[in-house]
Order: C-alpha cells, then structure tokens, then sequence
C-alpha cells in the first residue's frame, strides 16, 4: 500500500488497484481499478464534502459508508445500487 498526503486532512491511500481518499481518518470516496467511483452516501461535513468532490470526476455511485469501510475486502466490487 502506497500513503499519499493530499492536503490538509486528507490523505489517498493507493492498494489492491483501487484509489481510496480518506479525510480525516474515514474512507469516504474510492477510484476502483475499472475507473469507477464511489462515494459515501453519509452525509458528512462540509469540509468533507469538499475533499470528495475534488477526488471524484465523471459519474459517480453512491454507496453505503458500511462498502468504503471495508473497501480492502473488494466490498465495493460485489456492490449493486
């Protein structure tokens, strides 16, 4: 796994082909190796919301924070909206 520093309170996390941005300590957005992203459907501050829309591009999947939690089990992959 790759640590990379994104700014304040952000941090990206690179394993298992996937791109994972935390802020703070919380996944809350993923770039999946197929280019897909995913974003917390959690509602979390305005600072947050930012970070997430600055990693995101293009169409976007909401799923549940319980899928980004977990994302280093392939979660995400089996997940379905």
């Amino acid at each position: 796994m790759r640590v990379i520093p994104n700014g304040s309170n952000q941090t990206i996390i690179e394993g298992k082909g996937c791109r994972v941005l935390y802020s703070y300590e919380t996944a809350v957005a993923l770039k999946a190796p197929n280019g897909k992203y995913y974003r917390t459907d959690h509602k979390w501050s305005v600072t947050t919301s930012k970070h997430i829309n600055k990693f995101v591009s293009g169409e976007v999947t909401l799923c549940p924070q319980s899928v980004l939690d977990t994302w280093e089990t392939g979660a995400h992959i089996a997940f379905a909206p």
